[in-house]
């Protein structure tokens, strides 16, 4: 009879420690499930605000800003468009149905640049 209970407490032990071993486990597997939560709801609240930072940067008004600001660029006026008239007779790029290519001109006719409009670059 004592050997038999021997052996159960034997038993009986190793079950506790498995258990103590096992509880010890899930706890620090629960621990680290926390943390990386907590690091994805911080990592979603900085994606937000990059987003929001990223709108913010690419509005129309910002860009001109910056553009006059930063870059010294100043609107095109009349005074300093050069219109360039196509010779009579060419196919222009006005007379292009949308969706389709431009019509071409016939090889032996010579080849005539479409009305352009050419801005001054400073």
């Amino acid at each position: 009879m004592t050997k038999v209970n021997a052996v159960l407490i034997a038993v009986l032990m190793t079950c506790a420690l498995l258990l103590v071993t096992s509880q010890h486990r899930a706890r620090k597997a629960f621990i680290e499930l926390e943390r990386a939560q907590s690091m994805a709801r911080k990592h979603e609240v900085e994606w937000n605000q990059l987003q929001l930072e990223q709108t913010q940067l690419a509005k129309h008004s910002r860009i001109d800003a910056v553009a006059r600001r930063d870059l010294k660029m100043q609107p095109v006026t009349p005074e300093r468009t050069l219109y360039v008239n196509a010779p009579a007779g060419a196919p222009s790029a006005s007379n292009a149905v949308p969706g389709q290519a431009a019509p071409q001109p016939p090889a032996a006719a010579s080849v005539h640049p479409p009305v352009a409009v050419v801005r001054e670059v400073r």
